[in-house]
């Protein structure tokens, strides 16, 4: 019965309070993958805007594999996470030579970039498939309304909650009640000051009832912050500067970047200007501090392996991080 009461309630609370957003309304799976991709670990508020970039940039999925990776890493730029657009990339190519978009969840799940979330989602939504989604949203509304006390991050706890999720999706109705739960989660139950006054869910929620609505969901310990310390240098010399792309097996592969030196800045280059000292760019377990340096030069020094020379005005057109961005906006 409490099981019942819950999902009506959802899928009511979703006829009334669903968001407006441009890649619902369409079962065309490219839409509604390319905006699963693009918000992942990104707010609606920030994504959409980057989604409808790529729509209006690559209309169709053949657009998007036919692209140069630096291309769609310069689009994305700004969003972080950086492995997602590349895979994004691949996965378009998978889909561009298999000459259709994958029907099933394990055709969907076998995408680059796509986990059991994104094909339950794509799955239900663009060919209703009976598939629950487990997000953040889900595992916090789940947690509070049912009383759960399993740590959210963990396969026991990953196991518990999609279990319940997917015994609460109603028949022919995956699409409605996957996206009623993100909406619920993302505007009435929410992480902070959660609306529990107006909750049509109120009277049966245990977290409510108990006054334990603050403590739910329980969070595994993530792991502790790592410090690195950037000192970037850009080179002018001649109407050139020295950039490289960033390998494999680090932050940003893929996108470029001017000289760089964990540490202080070598002995050899003291005449560089210090533009900008001790910034602070946070990343997922990472905290990156940077000094930003300008070396004006009619004489080209040597680089390190990697770093090539190139007209000062290519820089603008490649992928960068947005640490590298607020270098440039400097000079």
């Amino acid at each position: 019965m409490a099981d019942r009461h819950f999902t009506e309630a959802i899928l009511k609370w979703y006829q009334e309070n669903r968001r407006s957003l441009p890649w619902r309304g369409t079962t065309d799976p490219y839409p509604v993958w390319l905006s699963e991709i693009i918000l992942q670990q990104t707010r609606i508020a920030q994504g959409q805007a980057y989604w409808e970039r790529f729509m209006e940039r690559f209309p169709t999925v053949r657009d998007l594999a036919d692209a140069s990776e630096d291309e769609v890493l310069r689009l994305w730029q700004g969003l972080g996470y950086y492995s997602r657009a590349r895979n994004l990339h691949a996965a378009a190519k998978q889909i561009a030579a298999a000459g259709r978009f994958p029907d099933t969840l394990d055709g969907i799940r076998a995408l680059k970039g796509v986990g059991d979330y994104t094909a339950a989602a794509i799955g239900s939504i663009a060919f209703g498939l009976p598939a629950a989604v487990v997000d953040g949203n889900v595992y916090r509304v789940l947690a509070r309304y049912f009383g759960i006390a399993e740590p959210i991050g963990t396969p026991q706890g990953k196991r518990i909650f999609t279990a319940r999720a997917q015994e609460l999706l109603p028949p022919g109705q995956a699409a409605d009640f996957n996206q009623g739960m993100m909406d619920f989660g993302a505007l009435q139950c929410t992480p902070q000051h959660p609306d529990c006054p107006s909750c049509p869910l109120q009277r049966t929620c245990r977290a409510f009832l108990e006054g334990r609505t603050t403590m739910l969901p329980v969070k595994k310990a993530g792991p502790a912050i790592r410090q690195r310390f950037f000192t970037y240098l850009y080179i002018r010399c001649q109407g050139q500067t020295a950039f490289r792309k960033r390998p494999a097996g680090d932050i940003w592969q893929g996108l470029w970047e001017p000289l760089l030196f964990e540490g202080p800045l070598p002995e050899a280059y003291g005449n560089a200007v210090l533009l900008k000292k001790g910034v602070r760019h946070a990343l997922t377990h990472r905290l990156i501090v940077a000094d930003f340096y300008c070396l004006e030069t009619t004489k080209k020094p040597s680089l390190p392996d990697g770093w090539i020379w190139m007209d000062e005005k290519m820089p603008a057109q490649l992928g960068k991080p947005r640490l590298v961005e607020h270098l440039l906006s400097l000079l």
